[in-house]
């Protein structure tokens, strides 16, 4: 396999592939054949067995010459007739269909396993809130790779949202819808969105490539793959907060997780499963729980627990029972849960991610409640240049009381009480200025001649990122600063 195989110009395979048709050499000269006398190997072959006639037919499919077949007969035999070269050109014909789909789906499967090697995330990271590790096993299965993912991403305010889903069907279709719901949750969460409600625009989403999929049936016509594009999705979505320890997720239709505690115990959260997305049937519901410190968040696809021999619910022991291993490192606890389900290639892709919970102490969260009294704008930078003196933070005291000034300002013009003040230190400078108002600022380029609406401006200019998020009584809104050493080190000079 893979090797190069030459033959000579006058040989019956290179004419028959330069012109593309069939060919018959009714009697073979073993003394004045170029092809039989330059390979003494291929001449003692054809007198061994007695060839007398070779007759050639291209490997053709799809207007594509995939190669050429040889027929040889031998001396007891007449030399191949017309009818013998019809015969072969039908059977060769068959054979050449065959090769071409293998080829071809031989293509598409490693495509459609690039592609998803590509779409999942390569490093993943919980910041201070959660340490991660994953696993992902691709199915070994003829119909090709599924279209199972998973997710970290960072939020404001410490947070760090989970994310695991799987979309029905295989191949190279399943890989790139896949890569485009990954895309369009990553997108929803930079939102601040709460589980459900980002599960319900997710699903809208997955409505709209169902109706697209759906206007064009010809389209698909010859190419049966494309269906399982559109078929649906299941998803989990978890957001956990290390402030509060507090864990808030919703599901469509996707396997709940599984929680292990500190002391080992495992539980399942009862938390409504949720339509797939693609329904549009039934709303999504959220149930948010406290999740002590040192705890195991597990979320995982069907692939990893269910299997044709094996029933769900009982992958679902095997897997509570895997996960139960109090103290140990999340490589050891992920190595357990494979070797006592994966204990052969999976039918089906299985993912599962494994997020230990991490919890910031009071020393690192300072929050202080304030009126609507402009004199408050004062007050609150004299706070936070305290606070930021006890954290050893003097490099970010003066952008820090203008991002105070600022974001209070605002919250004290355009809002009402209770305004609350909260700074955060982890891997960044977190401040956050919450009200009951519901109307989000908008940043405006002011033009020269304007007296005031720069203020967002500068705030977006002195932080790495800021944003708004919505939260049952008003909004909060949020900015970061890189550490002093992180900000500093681009600034170093050989």
């Amino acid at each position: 396999m893979g090797e190069t195989v030459q033959r000579s110009p006058t040989s019956p395979i290179a004419r028959c592939l330069l012109k593309g048709e069939s060919l018959v050499e009714p009697v073979l000269d073993l003394t004045t054949s170029a092809w039989v006398t330059e390979d003494p190997v291929r001449a003692a072959v054809i007198r061994e067995f007695g060839f007398r006639s070779v007759m050639v037919a291209p490997v053709q499919a799809r207007g594509i010459t995939l190669g050429a077949a040889t027929f040889f007969r031998s001396r007891r035999l007449g030399p191949f007739a017309a009818d013998d070269v019809q015969l072969a050109e039908e059977l060769v014909a068959r054979a050449a269909v065959c090769v071409d789909n293998a080829r071809r789906f031989t293509r598409e499967r490693a495509a459609a396993r690039v592609m998803q090697q590509n779409l999942l995330p390569h490093e993943l990271t919980g910041g201070s809130a959660l340490e991660v590790a994953s696993w992902y096993f691709p199915a070994d299965a003829p119909s090709g790779v599924g279209g199972d993912w998973f997710d970290v991403i960072p939020l404001s305010g410490a947070r760090v949202a989970l994310v695991v889903g799987d979309v029905v069907g295989h191949g190279i279709n399943a890989a790139a819808t896949m890569g485009r719901l990954r895309t369009a949750v990553r997108t929803l969460a930079n939102l601040d969105l709460p589980p459900d409600e980002l599960l319900a625009r997710l699903d809208d989403l997955v409505i709209g490539l169902v109706k697209t999929h759906g206007a064009d049936p010809a389209a698909d016509a010859g190419n049966p793959s494309v269906a399982s594009t559109f078929m649906g999705a299941t998803c989990l979505y978890a957001v956990y907060d290390p402030v509060s320890r507090r864990c808030g997720m919703a599901r469509a239709g996707h396997l709940p997780p599984l929680i292990v505690g500190p002391d080992g115990a495992v539980d399942c959260p009862d938390l409504p499963a949720g339509p797939p997305l693609g329904l549009g049937s039934l709303p999504f519901e959220a149930v948010e729980l406290e999740v002590a410190e040192g705890s195991l968040i597990a979320l995982y696809t069907n692939g990893l627990i269910e299997t044709r021999d094996r029933d769900i619910e009982v992958g679902l022991s095997r897997l509570s029972g895997a996960l139960a291993m109090p103290g140990e490192t999340l490589k050891d606890v992920g190595g357990n849960v494979i070797k006592s389900l994966l204990t052969g290639p999976p039918s089906d892709d299985a993912a599962l991610l494994l997020a230990r919970t991490h919890a910031l102490d009071a020393q690192q969260v300072a929050s202080w409640e304030l009126t609507c009294d402009p004199a408050e704008v004062g007050t609150a930078r004299g706070l936070a240049a305290r606070q930021l003196a006890e954290w050893g933070m003097d490099d970010l005291l003066f952008t820090t009381e203008l991002i105070v000034s600022e974001l209070v300002t605002n919250a004290i013009r355009h809002a009402t009480a209770p305004i609350t003040l909260r700074l955060i230190r982890q891997d960044a400078l977190i401040c956050e200025v919450s009200d009951t108002s519901s109307t989000s600022p908008r940043l405006r380029h002011a033009r020269t001649t304007d007296e005031g609406g720069r203020g967002l401006f500068i705030v977006a200019q002195l932080t790495r990122r800021w944003g708004t998020r919505y939260t049952p009584t008003g909004k909060i809104i949020w900015t970061e600063q890189s550490m002093p050493s992180e900000a500093g080190a681009g600034d170093e000079v050989d």
